[in-house]
């Protein structure tokens, strides 16, 4: 973070300064103004109105019983089922709080039994942390569970909780149960609706591509419809893997989101051939959303221009084909046309992450990076007097959780955060009353959770911390005594993260985003092989030719989109991490566009273009392996000398697939 001053040249004579340069204000690094930007995502109103219930009511119960305390621990459970509180479907949102809540009662179950235990809770709680951070490279509800696990251990092994031990796991259950009823209260209305709203705005997204086909915002438009494509898919595909596909109503909803798959192939072949698609084929698409929406059934009634050339084609085919199955009232529920297979049973997968979970460096890297911290912090507070010292082991881990974000700048953004926190916190605490007008206070501020959480980490952290304060006071009783110890050990926290979880830490200086961009790159090779691999002629063979492209090509969208997120991520890094993220960026932008490119092409030869000869897609991979190796060690890829095209490849369908990997060798010439 430089601290120098900017300057620019001037005119002679102009107010600046007599060196002809004028001074610039300073400005925060980029990677701290990401953080510090509000996301565009819309306020989610109905959890706003839950965490408001679910935290005061627990509170207002504990005044009318005069247990205060009682109120106030199944209001700190609530609040870790309010942060969960972030699936779609309710099915989910049984999974994201019950099972968290599991973990976190397990967490405050064994930190009580160790408090005031000395080393001896320092020791428990460093293991504790390894295996949290082990569990949460699992998966969202795993990473959850961990968080609830390592953080509920800290707070039983920090604060004098009721007797006997199994109280306080027993009321924090109960609040975070209390969150799940209330969530769960329109699911007799509401059951299948988040599928199929999650499926209708994979239309919707997938219209708004098709409009933009041909011009420069299609890029942005297509990054919407794989994430819209990914969260659809993990909802329907989560509540298919329960039901086994005999549900009826679910097997609509499989059939119209696998349907429109085909038409996602042909959007990029419609954009490269650089003609606007007619108005009426977006339009024709919004009508399906609605439809999916509305669950209307009966005849389509498309009204759509004859198409021109294969890409049109290709589009018309699969919207025609896309209606006829979004109206159809009973598809068949043995030929679904499944675009990625039926999930393994929960008990299957389950094994598979707990057995990949154990092999996996990376998910041992992260334990021991966790489990170090939280041993220092925990160390530094046995032997350092800190009020309120629990709070040191929360901040790291609140900060280090890598699926969160960068370690760096969550370190940073947190205490930005706490400190607004702690100014809205101590107002509170010396204006407002103890007793029951810490009610409709608790309804405001938790409120606030859901609302500011969507908008990023540091107004998260903001809206949490006079939460905490105040469920705190009524369990301390310390009133605006409780702020500097909050401040003090935040930063605390914060110190220990930047330090042992990131300054020391090898991993932070030696990133791992040049391995991922890498894969990625080796990835769209095999893509591009499978594509235009020759089947045998018998039609069972075809067909799963045909079904192993669409797999590949979905599981090369969601890793490119894995990718981005990765890079992302990294952007938000101080250098060298963040400038590293920085100067790759562009050839992530080039891979995705070469896949694009690779499913075009594809389309136009289902459509009646020559297919590509096999010397020319053996060109393309080899470009490709070359360039992922490039990546992976560092060197450069584009020095590596291309091999010549065979003839004709100027005019076979693949030459825009090779103006791409051009332009991404170019890309990575220049680093």
């Amino acid at each position: 973070m430089s601290s120098e001053r900017r300057t620019e040249q001037i005119p002679p004579g102009q107010p600046g300064g007599r060196s002809g340069t004028r001074q610039i204000p300073l400005t925060p690094p980029a990677w701290l103004l990401r953080g510090l930007r509000p996301s565009r995502t819309p306020v989610p109103w109905a959890a706003v109105v839950r965490a408001g219930i679910a935290l005061a009511a627990p509170l207002a119960v504990g005044f009318a019983l005069d247990e205060p305390e009682y109120g106030a621990l199944v209001s700190m459970g609530a609040l870790s089922g309010v942060i969960g509180d972030t699936a779609d479907a309710y099915r989910m949102r049984i999974l994201n709080i019950a099972v968290p809540q599991l973990f976190g009662a397990v967490g405050v179950a064994l930190g009580t039994l160790v408090f005031g235990r000395g080393w001896l809770a320092v020791g428990v709680l460093t293991l504790i942390a390894l295996v949290s951070g082990m569990i949460s490279s699992i998966g969202t509800v795993a990473s959850v569970s961990g968080l609830l696990l390592l953080l509920n251990a800290v707070v039983g092994a920090g604060l004098p909780l009721p007797e006997p031990w199994w109280t306080a796991p027993l009321l924090l259950a109960t609040g975070g149960l209390f969150v799940l009823a209330l969530s769960l209260l329109g699911w007799p209305l509401r059951g299948r609706q988040p599928e199929r709203a999650a499926v209708a705005a994979c239309y919707r997204a997938l219209a708004d591509a098709l409009e933009a086909a041909g011009r420069p915002a299609y890029e942005e438009r297509r990054l919407e419809v794989t994430q819209a494509l990914n969260h659809a898919y993990d909802l329907v595909l989560g509540r298919r893997a329960r039901d086994h596909g005999r549900n009826p109503s679910l097997v609509r909803i499989v059939a119209q989101l696998n349907v429109l798959v085909p038409l996602v192939d042909a959007a990029p072949a419609a954009h490269l051939s650089g003609r606007p698609l007619p108005p009426e084929v977006p339009a024709a698409v919004r009508e399906l959303a609605r439809a999916v929406e509305e669950e209307h059934t009966g005849e389509p009634a498309l009204e759509l221009p004859a198409p021109h050339g294969p890409s049109q084609r290709a589009v018309d085919k699969a919207l025609r084909y896309a209606a006829t199955i979004v109206y159809q009232d009973e598809p068949d529920s043995y030929n679904i046309d499944d675009r990625l297979g039926r999930p393994a049973a929960l008990r299957v997968r389950a094994q598979r992450a707990v057995r990949d979970m154990a092999l996996s460096g990376a998910s041992w890297r992260y334990g021991l990076r966790l489990a170090l911290c939280i041993g220092l912090a925990q160390s530094l507070v046995s032997l350092v007097p800190v009020e309120r010292s629990y709070w040191v082991a929360l901040t790291v881990t609140f900060v280090l959780k890598p699926d969160f974000g960068s370690v760096f700048s969550r370190a940073v953004l947190r205490a930005l955060g706490t400190a607004v926190g702690l100014v809205l916190a101590a107002a509170v605490l010396s204006e407002v009353p103890r007793g029951w007008w810490d009610v409709p206070v608790m309804v405001v501020l938790a409120a606030l959770i859901p609302a500011f959480s969507v908008k990023g980490y540091a107004f998260q952290t903001a809206a949490i911390t006079p939460v905490i304060l105040l469920l705190s006071d009524q369990l301390n009783h310390q009133g605006f005594d409780l702020i500097r110890p909050r401040l003090l050990d935040s930063l605390i926290g914060c110190a220990i993260t930047l330090v042992a979880g990131y300054l020391l830490w090898p991993e932070s200086w030696h990133t791992r985003i040049g391995d991922r961009l890498a894969d990625a790159v080796e990835d769209s090779a095999r893509y591009v092989e499978r594509a235009f691999s020759v089947p045998d002629t018998t039609d069972v063979d075809q067909a799963a030719a045909r079904t192993a492209r669409l797999h590949a090509r979905r599981r090369i969208y969601r890793e490119l989109s894995g990718v981005r997120s990765e890079f992302q991520r990294a952007l938000t890094e101080p250098p060298p991490t963040g400038a590293r993220a920085a100067a790759w960026w562009p050839l992530v932008v080039a891979v995705e566009r070469i896949v694009d490119a690779t499913t075009a092409a594809r389309v136009r030869v289902n459509h009646g273009v020559a297919p590509p000869a096999p010397e020319d897609v053996a060109v393309v991979t080899a470009e490709l392996r070359g360039l992922a190796e490039g990546v992976r060690t560092n060197r450069n890829p584009g020095g590596v000398r291309a091999a010549p095209l065979p003839a004709g490849a100027e005019d076979s369908v693949l030459a825009p697939l090779h103006q791409e990997v051009a332009a991404a060798r170019a890309i990575a010439t220049e680093h």
